[in-house]
């Protein structure tokens, strides 16, 4: 199999797994164009889904191994997008334990 045949497959099952359309993987790998979403997306690594606003997605190859291709999302891969997610979602939830322990909790 031709490597980046590989590749596109790899980067085609990575896109249906976060909740992509066909329709947007297709502007994605086929004609390579950047998309713009909406939505939520899913990691299979945190097992969670992520909001997105007005966010870019364009696949590139990877600057490190250009043999591989990568997601980026506003222009950062989309498994460091995940993890600076998740680490958003840690500090928020410190905080809101500190100030629950304050008895500074959140008022409706």
């Amino acid at each position: 199999m031709v490597p980046i045949f590989k590749e596109m497959l790899r980067m085609e099952k990575l896109c249906a797994a976060i909740g992509f359309t066909k329709e947007m993987i297709e502007s994605l790998l086929t004609k390579k164009e950047a998309i713009r979403c909406n939505g939520r997306i899913y990691s299979e690594e945190h097992r969670r889904k992520f909001d997105i606003r007005n966010d870019i997605f364009k696949v590139e190859k990877n600057p490190t191994d250009t043999s591989k291709l990568v997601l980026i999302i506003n222009k950062q891969p989309i498994g460091e997008w995940f993890k600076e997610q998740i680490e958003k979602l840690h500090q928020f939830s410190r905080i809101t334990t500190q100030m629950e322990k304050k008895g500074k909790g959140f008022k409706m």
